[in-house]
């Protein structure tokens, strides 16, 4: 390797930021045979083929197992990488290739790892710790499912990506329709939530509950409210059922909630904790006679993961017109469960998780609900975290050969936007 640590750095993140590198791995603990087999864990149908005679030193073990630093390196552009490192006088081996076999092959030692056994092994520790933590025997499920459950996406059809495209023409001259992000102690994510509505078309104001409660803030001139996520008052009564409290218990602020609910010209968001306020304060079902409830995740602990939802069809202002896709999305919460007293009908669910099972459905909730809208499909709650998941950076997964400036989670508050506007 060259000397130069810097240089070296500064080439790979180039080769990077050029797309010149489709995956990579540094060589540290475990060796390079363990870090080939990490970089073919990633997916399922992944395997490669190897040959490392190119490689001084002739020795299986000490090839294989040594934890010297390095870094491996795909490419779909192998001679122009090769100049690059060159140029920059960076020692480099061409080792071989990526295939679809489902076995490490390293040709020159006569050596073949079947993926999936070799997965299932460097797994097994996570599994141990897990089921020490974990209830129900939900890590003998995460340790079934994980490999049978991968991240599978549909996009909408005329999605771009681009955010002009998809935000559309914004009135100039104009004022932008007003939105408010409601907080209160411990809530978090209120910067996402406003960032993806001030890019949708909206005038983004902040209210802490502190204004609802003194009457600073009415909410009479707001048109679109998102209830933030996190974990408000420290979660010590329960997910929400602090805030949902500083709402029944204050008549300001419960009379500005309840008023804007009453207009016909409202939308609302809750998400995760929002949800959880939302649903605590029977504000989505209020017709019903048995309201749902949101229960501790079956594994009773906290749950943080990147899953995928698919859109059902369904009458949300918000979410009606991606009907259809499956896309990726964040979740973290340790009260997720949607319970519900009533048949799967009386219900209007907007999405449910990618597969019914836990992990990809962390918590268990009845009929897979992961959105759930009212009748009218004004008022929007859910546990998975939309506004974490607007760019395609914020997907740890995302579709091969796309480029996108925004992701279509952007499409709701887009459609939110438009809906008041038509008003």
């Amino acid at each position: 390797m060259h000397p130069d640590l810097k240089e070296q750095f500064d080439t790979i993140q180039y080769l990077i930021k050029s797309n010149y590198i489709t995956a990579g791995h540094d060589i540290s603990s475990g060796g390079m045979i363990t870090t080939l087999l990490e970089m073919c864990f990633a997916d399922n149908n992944l395997g490669a083929n190897i040959d490392l005679s190119s490689v001084k030193e002739k020795d299986a073990i000490k090839i294989l197992f040594a934890e010297n630093s390095g870094v491996i390196i795909q490419t779909i552009n192998p001679k122009e990488v090769e100049l690059i490192l060159q140029e920059n006088k960076i020692n480099f081996y061409k080792i071989g290739f990526a295939n679809s076999s489902q076995t490490l092959d390293i040709i020159n030692f006569n050596l073949s790892f079947d993926i999936e056994k070799y997965r299932d092994i460097w797994f097994k520790t996570s599994y141990l710790f897990d089921q020490k933590q974990t209830a129900n025997n939900k890590a003998t499920d995460r340790f079934k499912n994980y490999k049978v459950q991968p991240l599978r996406y549909k996009f909408p059809e005329n999605f771009t990506g681009k955010l002009k495209d998809t935000i559309g023409q914004i009135k100039q001259n104009t004022p932008r329709p007003k939105a408010a992000i409601i907080r209160e102690k411990g809530s978090n994510s209120e910067r996402e939530i406003a960032n993806a509505m001030y890019l949708a078309g909206f005038d983004v104001k902040d209210v802490h509950m502190t204004d609802l409660i003194s009457g600073r803030e009415t909410l009479e001139d707001i048109q679109f409210i998102g209830a933030v996520g996190g974990f408000s008052n420290s979660d010590v009564l329960g997910s929400a059922k602090g805030w949902a409290g500083a709402f029944l218990y204050n008549k300001k602020a419960n009379k500005a909630l309840n008023n804007f609910f009453n207009r016909k010209d409202t939308l609302s968001v809750g998400i995760c904790n929002g949800c959880q306020l939302f649903i605590e304060l029977e504000m989505i079902n209020p017709n019903h006679k048995e309201k749902p409830k949101m229960l501790h995740n079956d594994s009773q602990k906290h749950e943080s993961g990147f899953t995928s939802v698919k859109v059902q069809k369904n009458n949300s202002v918000m979410l009606s017109s991606i009907e259809g896709c499956t896309l990726g999305v964040w979740i973290s919460h340790g009260e997720g469960k949607f319970n519900f007293p009533l048949e799967e009908d009386k219900y209007n669910i907007v999405a449910k998780y990618g597969y019914d099972s836990y992990p990809a459905n962390p918590n268990g909730s009845d009929y897979n609900t992961a959105m759930m809208a009212s009748e009218d499909g004004r008022h929007l709650v859910m546990m998975p975290h939309i506004e974490r998941s607007i760019f395609q950076w914020n997907w740890p997964n995302y579709p091969k050969n796309r480029n996108d400036e925004i992701s279509p989670w952007i499409e709701a508050f887009v459609n939110a936007r438009k809906w008041l506007e038509n008003k």
